[in-house]
């Protein structure tokens, strides 16, 4: 079962949340320092994807810049605003977290990686769910942490989780020889860490960038990455 995979990451990440909602609420100094330290945290998981790839820089502020404009067409940031807010509404009753910060932080954290697309196209292709079974461990441990500070909103991004890495899982499964391509999973890599450090920016609440809205460079990357040469061939340039 090819969404094996997927499905258990979800799984650790609603497990992991209701650990978190659990565990007694911490006192505002201590929210403040183990946020920051995931702040840190999570940037240094950015940059660290980001530098995997620096031959592909010019491809990658293409695709943040294309995507970008295709986000604010789109208003990404705004739809996922919108989602959170309604939860929030529903929710509010037993809920005193930031259900709308919770739910896209934590979408993007989890969603965005290299753990996430590798380990989706392999249990896509092979049937093989190793990369996404350690990366559930590992979203399992943050999820908890997350909730302690966030709330519930954390839990629903086990949602968006299982849609993208099914997506990509089913994708691969039909269609796997070019998401194997390791050029075009590293640019897209490399783009989504980028974004990774831009969360960490604004969990420290340094500077609001609108990471919702640079999503769609994930699409752009593979594109350019992989439909730039294609077409080049063609043209024996």
């Amino acid at each position: 079962m090819f969404l094996l995979g997927s499905l258990v990451n979800a799984g650790a990440i609603l497990l992991g949340s209701a650990v978190g909602l659990i565990i007694p609420k911490m006192p505002d100094r201590v929210q403040e320092t183990t946020m920051q330290g995931l702040s840190l945290a999570v940037a240094l998981i950015g940059l660290d994807m980001a530098l995997h790839d620096s031959q592909d820089v010019m491809y990658i502020i293409l695709s943040l810049v294309i995507g970008g404009l295709i986000g604010e067409w789109w208003n990404v940031e705004g739809a996922l605003l919108r989602m959170g807010q309604a939860i929030e509404t529903r929710t509010r009753q037993w809920q005193t977290g930031q259900v709308v910060e919770a739910f896209v932080t934590a979408s993007l954290v989890f969603c965005i990686g290299a753990m996430a697309v590798v380990g989706a196209i392999q249990s896509g292709v092979s049937d093989v769910h190793k990369i996404l079974y350690a990366k559930s461990l590992l979203d399992m441990v943050s999820a908890t942490i997350f909730t302690t500070t966030l709330g519930v909103g954390v839990a629903i991004a086990a949602i968006p989780v299982l849609l993208y890495e099914g997506l990509i899982a089913t994708i691969s499964h039909f269609a796997g020889a070019v998401l194997q391509n390791p050029s075009v999973i590293a640019c897209m890599t490399a783009t989504g860490g980028l974004l990774i450090v831009g969360i960490g920016i604004n969990l420290m609440g340094l500077k609001r960038i609108n990471v919702g809205n640079l999503l769609p460079a994930m699409l752009v990357a593979p594109t350019l990455k992989w439909g730039v040469p294609t077409v080049l061939s063609w043209l024996h340039l």
